[in-house]
């Protein structure tokens, strides 16, 4: 069960918009995540080696939420609310504690446009609400030029193989679900797209895959699609470094060498990785003809 808990503040200001996701705020209300991917940032001592075991809900999130809307949209400081940053906004317990759902009522409320970052199909349960923000929310005045839509939904995925995703995201909907439901939400109408945050190194970021990514999400007419490489951190037992690289040893043995090489003095792959990554990506999208940030997608 997860452990709940009270918190002084909910809504949380950026210092600066992020050109990827476009927040001006975000919202976590919940802490830890469920869904237990081995290469989330958000790893550490702090919530151990299993995620879903140290989940928390901030059981007065709605109230201080409401009081916080009321204040900026008072002030009418409009901007992007990310739904969310440090944990998935439809976590299994979302069912029973509908805090994500109480949230989205009260951003239509005040007319706040919003982004969902999510990997799961629990959010169809929430169409009628997004479409209300998407139709009636009030994008911050700086972005009225370029975007007239109040709603963003984005798909988290690192693979589209669902043997790869249930050793790396083993608590999270497969890559086959996401597939489902982020049809779905294109087909209700929604600007919806995929972050690929993070593809894995010569697993989901091969040739072959790369194409069945790109050609998989083309024909579901994504609006978008954000790539990037993977950080890995830390070196206690519950770091994402030590949980992936025990991963890759277990389920691709002709690998580890390679990670460790990569891994064993930096978070991040070599600069030389990097750099041909961003260059391989930037011609998919344009092969493609898909969007690489919102920024330039949306409409």
């Amino acid at each position: 069960m997860p452990k709940e808990i009270t918190v002084k503040s909910i809504l949380n200001k950026t210092k600066q918009r992020d050109s990827w996701f476009l927040d001006d705020y975000t919202v976590n209300l919940y802490s830890s995540c469920a869904f237990n991917c081995l290469y989330c940032y958000i790893r550490g001592s702090k919530y151990g080696t299993n995620l879903a075991q140290s989940l928390s809900v901030k059981t007065n999130a709605i109230e201080l939420l409401d009081r916080q809307l009321y204040n900026r949209a008072k002030k009418e400081s409009y901007g992007f609310i990310v739904l969310s940053s440090a944990t998935d906004p439809y976590l299994k317990i979302e069912k029973k504690y509908e805090l994500t759902r109480e949230a989205l009522k009260l951003i239509a409320k005040y007319k706040f446009p919003v982004h969902i970052i999510t990997k799961s199909d629990l959010i169809a349960r929430d169409f009628d609400i997004l479409h209300e923000i998407d139709k009636n929310a009030i994008v911050p005045s700086d972005l009225q030029h370029r975007y007239n839509r109040g709603a963003i939904v984005s798909f988290s995925f690192s693979t589209i193989d669902d043997e790869a995703g249930a050793i790396f995201e083993p608590g999270a909907p497969l890559p086959s679900q996401r597939l489902t439901i982020l049809k779905q939400t294109l087909k209700n109408g929604f600007f919806s797209g995929v972050s690929l945050m993070p593809l894995l190194p010569f697993i989901s970021d091969t040739t072959a895959h790369l194409e069945l990514l790109f050609n998989t999400f083309k024909a579901a007419k994504v609006k978008y699609v954000l790539p990037a490489t993977i950080t890995l951190y830390g070196e206690g037992k519950a770091a994402s470094k030590t949980l992936m690289l025990q991963a890759i040893k277990k389920h691709y043995p002709q690998l580890i060498n390679r990670y460790m090489n990569y891994f064993e003095t930096s978070a991040e792959m070599p600069k030389f990785y990097q750099n041909a990554f961003y260059h391989k990506m930037k011609d998919l999208c344009q092969q493609y003809d898909l969007k690489d940030q919102i920024s330039t997608a949306y409409k």
